[in-house]
């Protein structure tokens, strides 16, 4: 649920983040939305995914995305918001369209905040993984966890929350050297060729 929860969140995220950021309409309407979803108490919300998706992955994935989403969301349209409109007017000036503004000008400024909302997000996403499996159906570690404190076998309970905060190191790593690898040394942040 973690991957297939953080590669949708990510996509949509972006896709969402970009669209509140270039509209002030779909801000005024969708912002509220992601910031209340950010700020509701998971826990609360899990009995009506249960409810209404059953105990399968289907409400797993969701846990995640709910987590991750608004942060991605709401980074990306800050930062799209915030790239400086003489960038946006430097590009027009010189008869570039709409899309290449956005592709050329606007997503790379904005790229610094984007990853960052990533790697938040993904954050997010391994507490949502986490929550979902000591919440939803006891499986994988979550399961672990929760049987070794029942036994009370601390020794394998830190073992499962260590290898899941390895697993969420390796995970932030490799998306900062995807960052890296899209925004070579001193292009991140600024406007591309």
């Amino acid at each position: 649920p973690l991957v297939l929860g953080v590669a949708i969140s990510a996509v949509l995220g972006i896709g969402f983040g970009l669209w509140i950021g270039l509209s002030a309409r779909s801000e005024w309407v969708f912002s509220p939305i992601f910031i209340v979803m950010q700020a509701a108490p998971l826990a609360a919300l899990i009995p009506l995914l249960v409810m209404a998706y059953g105990i399968g992955l289907t409400s797993k994935v969701f846990v995640v995305c709910i987590m991750a989403m608004p942060v991605i969301v709401l980074n990306t349209a800050g930062a799209v918001r915030n790239t400086p409109a003489s960038l946006k007017e430097m590009g027009q000036s010189f008869l570039a369209s709409d899309r290449q503004v956005l592709l050329k000008i606007v997503i790379p400024a904005a790229s610094p905040v984007i990853f960052s909302g990533l790697r938040l997000g993904v954050s997010a996403g391994f507490i949502g993984a986490i929550l979902a499996e000591l919440k939803i159906t006891p499986t994988g570690v979550g399961d672990i966890i929760s049987y070794s404190r029942s036994i009370a076998d601390y020794p394998s309970m830190y073992a499962a929350i260590f290898s899941i905060i390895l697993l969420a190191v390796v995970f932030l790593n490799l998306l900062e050297k995807l960052e890296n690898y899209l925004f070579e040394g001193n292009n991140r942040g600024y406007v591309s060729d």
